[in-house]
């Protein structure tokens, strides 16, 4: 595994394993994330995968920069050549009512790929996305990659407010907003889960390196799980089957 680091800040260093975005990169950050934590335990405070990093913050109380590099490359030169397969366990199910009273923009995906609606939903639902990285605003899930008739450029104008659990896309990425927020990806649906709560462990529903598969429910189904459509800014009024 190559890799080089930077002292990022008093008690952080980034490591970069690569340039470009690819799923085999992601994967193998998400393992060298496990390794380490699970090699220096209480000495590692946080380790945050992204698309080419993980960053590391480590306590000062513990560590020096040197020793933590030694153990750091120890662990990392330990690692397989090729990162373990993902378990089926690791495949979480995320239930989303696919509606334009939530999803607004989903009339406008589907003129754009020359799909109906329906055809729009079942293509989303039909495969695995991978949790690239976390960021944004805390439990922001960036999964990827989209099949290529969904990929939608971004808003031109950001919408000022988008509620907790809207579904959206943005190019090729696809991702639930897990509190309400401005936004600028486009909308498609909405799920009843509560995506990040701070008195939760971990306080994030997705984290990197997991896998998410969406399924689609009714209006019915979204109410009985807890879905809300109160809080919506583009429109009022209820949530009929």
């Amino acid at each position: 595994m190559h890799w080089r680091y930077d002292v990022t800040g008093v008690d952080t260093v980034t490591l970069h394993f690569g340039e470009r975005i690819d799923l085999a990169l992601v994967e193998r950050i998400q393992q060298a994330a496990e390794a380490l934590q699970g090699s220096l335990t209480d000495r590692l405070l946080d380790a945050v995968p992204s698309y080419t990093t993980l960053l590391l913050r480590y306590d000062l109380l513990q560590d020096d920069l040197a020793s933590l590099m030694a153990d750091v490359a120890a662990t990392l030169n330990r690692l397989p050549a090729e990162p373990a397969p993902r378990s089926a366990a690791d495949l979480i199910e995320v239930p989303v009512w696919y509606d334009l009273r939530v999803g607004p923009d989903l009339p406008r995906i589907a003129r754009q790929a020359g799909l109906t609606v329906p055809q729009v939903i079942e293509l989303h639902c039909s495969q695995p996305y991978h949790v690239f990285a976390i960021g944004f605003a805390p439990g922001f899930a960036y999964l990827g990659e989209v099949p290529a008739q969904l990929a939608t450029p971004r808003l031109a104008t950001p919408r000022a407010k988008v509620p907790a659990g809207t579904l959206g896309i943005a190019d090729t990425q696809t991702a639930l907003y897990p509190m309400m927020s401005p936004g600028g990806w486009n909308l498609i649906g909405r799920t009843p889960l509560t995506l990040f709560d701070p008195q939760r462990t971990p306080a994030s529903f997705l984290n990197a390196g997991q896998q998410v598969r969406f399924r689609a429910i009714d209006a019915a189904e979204y109410r009985a799980l807890g879905g809300r459509v109160d809080d919506l800014p583009w429109q009022s009024g209820g949530c009929d089957d």
